[in-house]
């Protein structure tokens, strides 16, 4: 038995989420009290009244590009798709990408826009490691413009094999995003509403924000035998100055940072690691694990994750082994919601 067969379990397909709820806070939320032991069930609309006044939510502001591109080979007309992952300075794509037959350095392929027509090229001009294409854009225009135009909501393969409809376009997106740079939702911010931050703040519950553009490599299954050889993914966040300060300001009054999903952990853990705290922007590798002790985040709102991934070891780090086979048992047995659109827990 390998390390992370631990980290296993089995669900049944129909608990996978494949549409958002109609109204995103009406989602079930799994209360998991680790102090007492205790498991209860509400829903995320309920927040104002399970947090206390004086806690700090820490939201992720990253935006979701339409990030999945759809085309043909210019020359041969075979087909071709692609994830679109970052730009460089010098204005080269890079991607994930596959098509049919194999494409040569200096061969172009035609993307197609959302009414199915031809659009811009792309050119091959590097095959990199770790199946990263590198691609020149024809094209002078923003890459945020071109993708607003050709690109496609890169829903996980879970969702509907990854085939979006136009509903996605806003429901895959967090009413709070602003940075773009993200090529998946973070996915626990999805339940909030305008009207339930209104209803927090009312509370006495504030809310501030910090960056992390989610990586692709976040959903993909951790395949070591042993955790501490997994190589860990590197994504690009930021803690601006007046969030550091209103986090420090809520620990000294005695309120809970209570990080609304592993993207913002791994921020908050990241700018704790420097002394004294402080703002804090650029990549991250944290790969939390145990037996990892963590600084800054006292509760975590997440969503339900795949099985053998980073995402669920954080969770089971933070939650404790025993309590969280215990939630997600009793989530399973229950009928939750799984996944990005699925339903939510709560770790205090």
């Amino acid at each position: 038995m390998s390390e992370l067969d631990a980290y296993d379990y089995e669900l049944p397909r129909e608990l996978v989420a494949q549409e958002p709820l109609a109204r995103r806070a009406d989602a079930r939320l799994l209360g998991v009290d680790r102090a007492r032991g205790e498991l209860s069930h509400r829903h995320v609309r309920d927040l104002p009244e399970i947090l206390r006044p004086g806690d700090l939510l820490v939201l992720n502001d990253t935006r979701v590009v339409p990030a999945r591109l759809i085309g043909h080979r210019t020359e041969t007309g075979g087909r071709w798709e692609g994830l679109f992952l970052s730009v460089d300075p010098q204005g080269l794509w890079r991607l994930l990408a596959h098509g049919r037959g194999k494409m040569a350095v200096g061969e172009t392929v035609t993307l197609l826009n959302a009414r199915g027509r031809d659009d811009i090229r792309l050119r091959l001009v590097e095959r990199a490691a770790g199946g990263i294409w590198i691609m020149h854009a024809e094209t002078d225009q923003p890459v945020l413009d071109v993708l607003e135009r050709v690109g496609r909501v890169p829903l996980p393969p879970y969702i509907r094999h990854g085939e979006m409809v136009p509903a996605d376009r806003e429901r895959y997106q967090t009413v709070f995003a602003r940075q773009p740079g993200a090529v998946a939702a973070p996915t626990a911010g999805l339940h909030f509403t305008d009207e339930l931050l209104r209803r927090l703040a009312a509370a006495g519950i504030g809310s501030c924000f910090v960056t992390l553009h989610v990586g692709l490599d976040t959903f993909r299954p951790v395949t070591a035998e042993r955790l501490a050889d997994h190589p860990m993914h590197r994504e690009w966040g930021e803690l601006s100055g007046e969030s550091a300060e209103r986090i420090s300001d809520c620990r000294r009054r005695g309120g809970r940072i209570v990080a609304v999903g592993t993207t913002s952990v791994r921020v908050l853990e990241t700018a704790a690691q420097t002394n004294p705290f402080a703002a804090w922007r650029g990549w991250t590798d944290l790969f939390i694990r145990p037996p990892y002790q963590f600084r800054l985040v006292d509760a975590l709102l997440t969503n339900f994750h795949l099985p053998r991934t980073t995402l669920l070891v954080l969770v089971r780090t933070f939650g404790g082994d025993a309590m969280m086979k215990r939630a997600y048992e009793e989530a399973i047995a229950n009928r939750y919601r799984f996944y990005s659109y699925g339903d939510a827990m709560l770790i205090v």
